[in-house]
């Protein structure tokens, strides 16, 4: 028979945020709605072992005793909990389940990302030292070679620069995640004018940069200089690698849908395998690393453009085939 409980108890486990149990006797006494929600319904009236698997988790819990620990399997696989255990009367056992993934998650993201950034300025940087190495060297060296190195020392010391750049970007763009740009910014002046910095690399690729704006224009609520940044993001990754040689296309659309402005930047390249699309938006990540590097991208450039639709509060949709091009599509809420 489950404990009679005062409807006080059960209103107060419900208010709690996290998953939250009360436990007598190695059975559920009480769950809340996100408990429920995270190891499934009928819970109450159940033994615990039917909802909790975890080992570590479960021989606490059944011990009845205080206590505070992380555990890992809880809800699934890759997520991470911490467990709180607080002895109340009557046998009583409140079993708190606090998620800890999120933080988990962005400690192997930061540790990842201090690598990964190692290794990005580690290879231009030992190319620099080996060129100018050479260069100090004593002995003529024929000037088309040492031209030659110079060059190599400037491309790869300007690749560095950008590497530190977008870094720089992502850096503040996060800082000001927390706030909502506030200013009324119009799409179609950006567009035109992102489409006409891209044209020189456009035209150096037989590749045409059509718009199709509609009227009268979208205006959303957003900082001018970050969706300029995201706009020539998308534009450079869609003529570098969607224009497939004489009479290439890139398509730019901007149209309103209810309370959203909807932006298209749409390209009929090689595309994207559907394995890569979740993690396009990575720091660092290449479909084709050794493509992107000459295409003169540092793997930054769809992160980026991630961290200014979160800060506008907006949407992110990459749809991508092989063979048919890519399109990523923004919505942004209107001003």
């Amino acid at each position: 028979m489950p404990l009679p409980l005062p409807p006080l108890v059960l209103a107060l486990l419900d208010a709690l945020e996290e998953p939250a149990l009360l436990v007598a006797r190695q059975r559920t006494e009480a769950a809340n709605r996100a408990a429920r929600a995270l190891l499934g319904e009928g819970l109450v009236d159940q033994d615990i072992r039917f909802a909790i698997r975890q080992p570590q988790a479960l021989d606490a819990i059944l011990s009845g005793r205080d206590g505070r620990f992380e555990v890992r399997g809880l809800g699934g696989i890759e997520r991470n909990f911490e467990v709180v255990l607080t002895s109340l009367q009557e046998g009583l056992l409140l079993v708190r389940l606090i998620d800890r993934s999120a933080r988990i998650a962005a400690e192997k993201a930061q540790v990842d990302f201090v690598a990964n950034a190692s290794h990005e300025l580690r290879t231009p940087l030992a190319t620099v030292l080996g060129y100018a190495e050479t260069l100090g060297e004593e002995g003529d060296l024929p000037e088309p070679l040492r031209r030659r190195f110079g060059d190599q020392i400037h491309a790869q010391a300007t690749r560095m620069m950008t590497i530190i750049r977008d870094l720089m970007s992502l850096s503040r763009i996060e800082a000001d995640r927390f706030s909502a740009p506030s200013s009324e910014v119009r799409l179609d002046t950006l567009v035109g004018d992102a489409a006409a910095a891209a044209a020189p690399l456009a035209d150096s690729r037989s590749c045409r940069i059509d718009l199709a704006l509609e009227e009268p224009p979208a205006s959303v609520r957003g900082d001018a200089a970050q969706l300029r940044q995201l706009l020539d993001n998308l534009l450079g990754n869609a003529v570098r690698y969607g224009c497939r040689g004489e009479g290439g296309r890139v398509l730019v659309t901007v149209a309103s849908e209810g309370r959203w402005a909807r932006l298209s930047v749409r390209d009929w390249g090689e595309g994207v395998a559907t394995a890569h699309l979740p993690r396009l938006t990575e720091r660092f990540y290449r479909v084709d690393a050794a493509r992107s590097r000459d295409g003169g991208g540092t793997g930054l450039g769809l992160a980026i453009v991630a961290q200014i639709v979160e800060r506008h509060r907006g949407l992110l949709d990459i749809r991508s085939r092989e063979g048919e091009g890519t399109e990523v599509e923004i919505r942004l809420p209107r001003a």
